[in-house]
């Protein structure tokens, strides 16, 4: 259980109410709407989530055959649009700061962390000086920045690639890694995963707790999303590894997030 629970009566019947909303079979029920109540009055942490599956949640713990994790160039020109590399995107990212936020980044990385995946998940954001064209927004922007899991990019074959992707792409990877919780790692569950995904996306959109979810899934729509990867030392392209990057609407923040659940060490690859 989570850290600080005093209950574990309280925990097992907030899990379970969260597990029945992701099926499909809380909505409508008088007993488990009067409990999620309750959980409200509590102030338990998984009582903002709502009691049915939101839309854009439609691909939670859902297996498409063939569909897997994107482990090749290939793969993810063939699943996303591929987002265009301009000499506008590398100028821009070359004049982006770093704009450290420790608490954001713990809360964008949380699927990764809670669910112990083999490598500490780089979150970073970024200022700019000026509104960033969406059509710079790709990846020779996202190889200025200065990040961990771009270093030594071009130091093995293949070339960094940056697809245009959703919100509800990003969301649902974010769910499955805590509900999977990685090769070596452990899953959180349904309602814990449902909850450590919905505060991650908010964090990287920077949006405080108090929004509600749909007016995040609204605003969600107006930033532009990317999936992107390399060819370095983080990007292994072995068990699964993910990256993102978030525009928002004002066009002069970005959010990078990328994780791996390959250690070189650990499984002997290097």
């Amino acid at each position: 259980m989570p850290g600080g629970i005093q209950d574990p009566a309280v925990e097992l019947r907030a899990c379970l109410l969260g597990e029945l909303a992701l099926i499909g079979s809380g909505a409508g029920r008088r007993s488990l709407e009067a409990y999620a109540e309750k959980l409200r009055e509590l102030r338990h942490p998984l009582a903002r989530l709502p009691g049915a599956r939101l839309d854009i949640e439609h691909r939670f713990a859902v297996c498409v055959r063939g569909l897997g994790s994107i482990k090749t160039a290939k793969q993810l020109r063939s699943r996303f649009p591929q987002a265009p590399s301009t000499d506008g995107g590398a100028v821009a990212g070359c004049g982006a700061g770093d704009a450290r936020d420790d608490g954001r980044a713990n809360a964008a990385a949380r699927p990764f962390t809670a669910g112990g995946w083999a490598r500490e998940p780089e979150a970073r954001f970024f200022t700019l000086p000026s509104p960033l064209s969406p059509d710079d927004f790709g990846i020779s922007f996202i190889k200025e920045l200065s990040l961990r899991c771009l270093a030594g990019e071009g130091s093995r074959r293949g070339s960094a690639l940056a697809c245009v992707t959703t919100p509800d792409d990003v969301l649902n990877e974010l769910f499955s890694a805590s509900y999977v919780g990685g090769v070596n790692g452990q899953g959180q569950g349904g309602a814990y995963a449902r909850l450590y995904a919905w505060e991650s996306l908010y964090a990287l959109m920077g949006l405080p707790t108090c929004v509600p979810l749909l007016e995040a899934v609204r605003r969600a729509a107006d930033h532009r999303w990317l999936r992107f990867m390399a060819f370095t030392d983080w990007f292994h392209h072995y068990t699964s590894d993910l990256a993102f990057a978030v525009l928002d609407l004002a066009r002069t923040r970005v959010a990078v997030l990328a994780a791996t659940d390959t250690d070189v060490h650990r499984d002997g690859l290097g």
